[in-house]
């Protein structure tokens, strides 16, 4: 502290020719962890002007930069990184579902049983659109079990509710939602299913797949603009509360891209936002523009943009709907030798690959096992080879859960980066060692292995497919252990400063914005977490404990830890 003393006493006969206009902010007097290389490095203080980092060295000069009366800000020991980057999730999900009852394990009171899910739907709902809705739900951290139609029943027995899974492609409803809804044992159904209990011949009230997300539509239909930017408003509140400063959401619609414009234009939200839409919603904003400006900032460097094209080619691993080119081990409920099942032709993939090539739009595969995995490279390779296009385009395959050895080096080839979603193996880790086996289930997410043959990799939550918190999946990348305590894959286990890059440089890169974001470097945006540890100094079982202490955007502070 005496060297800092020093250093005021220095500062008071800078020069005084400097004008207020250079008034700036030091942030000093903590771990500062630059993410500027592939290993850990450190500065003593930065300086901010202008939105943008302007200086990053020694305390002594930093004062120099600074220039007259600049705002001080001492750390206290804490740390200091880049804003977290979301390299894969739903912003508009998580702002509607600020509609509902969070249910999630990450919610401020976790239910444990049943009756505790259902106490609090009774005490915390405001029934929506006459609808009482759950949001986040998992019944594999209920202790008694998954939640029933009859229990619904009994505690809303003319109430329609709906508890929507964490997953987003299941749920259930009660017999009154279920009436309300128009859903019989005759409903149609294109991909998914409604089952029926086979004791009792009647619905159990579950919806998966397309059911559910219909149902979705149907349970929050449409509410007025205000409420939208309202939800807007507590999304953004969630992701600056867990350090982010970029926020996505992928399977945009052409209403999300028109509201998550406008959020941005009427400064409802201050985070940078990216839309992400299907394949579908891309050829009606290219016929609506034949040059629509894919990968633009409506606000030069920052606000909104849509970053590409997005196409999937199977679903949820632990629903066994991913595609695999070995049949699962359990199979009950489906067909013998149940490989799980592409979502899309790969003529289908095949077109939109070359189209993204063609075009110069950023391709965004959807890939969860194996085989569905094989699709995607099948078709970026067919559309590299087609367009004669050998540059690195930022070609993503996200999820990539069960990505084979051969695939990296496929990745590799074609220049693809991976987007894995670790905390699938704390969720379903424990799941899929009984659904795929233990040799399947502990090399899925293999980050070690992509690390050691040079493979880029960003790690996501999926929010709200898992919870918002970006420390909780560095944790889960750098212990692997699942929910039921065991650990699965050691030896695919990364340390915690490769974990950190995956939400920091790495989907800067991905987004093509490395320029501006993803590290703290001189004349890149101000976008920062103050952290109350070092990930890089605690013990790796404690960095899920880690507090965020505030979220920077800009050099504007958008959230303070109460």
């Amino acid at each position: 502290m005496k060297m800092f003393k020093s250093y005021f006493t220095a500062f008071l006969f800078l020069t005084s020719a400097q004008v207020f206009a250079d008034t700036a902010t030091v942030y000093f007097n903590g771990d500062i962890l630059t993410m500027e290389s592939d290993k850990p490095q450190y500065v003593e203080a930065i300086v901010i002007k202008d939105k943008k980092i302007a200086f990053t060295g020694s305390m002594r000069d930093a004062l120099t930069q600074a220039g007259t009366n600049p705002a001080l800000q001492d750390l206290k020991g804490k740390t200091l990184l880049p804003g977290f980057i979301d390299g894969w999730g739903h912003f508009t999900l998580i702002a509607q579902n600020t509609l509902s009852v969070n249910l999630g394990y990450f919610s401020d009171k976790p239910p444990h049983t049943t009756q505790e899910l259902i106490g609090r739907l009774k005490t915390e709902a405001r029934p929506f659109n006459g609808w009482v809705i759950g949001s986040e739900y998992a019944d594999a951290f209920l202790t008694d079990g998954p939640l029933t139609i009859a229990q619904l029943d009994e505690a809303f027995p003319n109430q329609p509710v709906f508890i929507n899974n964490i997953s987003t492609l299941t749920g259930i409803v009660n017999t009154a939602g279920l009436n309300k809804l128009g859903i019989t044992k005759a409903t149609k159904v294109t991909q998914g299913m409604i089952p029926v209990d086979p004791k009792t011949g009647k619905l159990t009230g579950e919806l998966i797949g397309n059911p559910n997300l219909d149902a979705t539509a149907k349970v929050f239909g449409k509410y007025s603009r205000d409420l939208m930017m309202e939800t807007y408003r507590k999304a953004e509140k969630i992701y600056v509360s867990n350090g982010f400063t970029t926020a996505q959401s992928y399977e945009s619609t052409i209403q999300d891209i028109s509201n998550m414009r406008q959020a941005i234009d009427r400064n409802v939200v201050s985070l940078d936002l990216i839309a992400l839409p299907t394949y579908d919603v891309v050829d009606q904003l290219l016929i609506t523009n034949p040059k629509y400006p894919f990968g633009i900032y409506t606000k030069g460097d920052g606000g909104f943009k849509v970053a590409g094209i997005l196409v999937s080619t199977d679903g949820a691993p632990q629903l066994r709907l991913a595609y695999f080119t070995k049949p699962y081990i359990d199979t009950t409920g489906f067909p013998k030798d149940w490989r799980g099942m592409a979502v899309a032709s790969q003529d289908l993939v095949d077109r939109y690959a070359k189209l993204a090539y063609a075009k110069n739009i950023q391709y965004f595969g959807y890939s969860n096992g194996d085989a569905g995995i094989d699709m995607t490279l099948s078709g970026v390779a067919k559309a590299v080879q087609e367009t004669g296009i050998t540059e690195d385009r930022r070609t993503v395959i996200s999820h990539s859960f069960f990505i084979r050895d051969d695939q990296i080096d496929q990745y590799k080839t074609n220049k693809i980066l991976a987007q894995f979603m670790p905390n699938h193996i704390w969720m379903y880790g424990d799941v899929y060692k009984q659904i795929l086996g233990d040799g399947r289930a502990s090399n899925m997410v293999p980050l070690n292995l992509a690390q050691s043959k040079g493979l880029q990799f960003g790690i996501h939550n999926d929010t709200p497919s898992s919870g918002p918190s970006a420390l909780f999946t560095v944790w889960t990348a750098v212990n692997r252990k699942t929910y039921g305590g065991d650990i699965l894959g050691s030896d695919q286990r990364i340390d915690p400063y490769t974990a950190l890059r995956s939400f920091t440089s790495v989907p800067a890169y991905m987004y093509k914005e490395e320029a501006n974001k993803g590290s703290i470097t001189p004349g890149k945006f101000a976008d920062l977490v103050v952290l109350d540890r070092n990930p890089l100094k605690v013990d790796p079982m404690e960095i899920k404990d880690i507090q965020i202490m505030k979220t920077i955007k800009d050099g504007k502070v958008l959230y303070v830890r109460p």
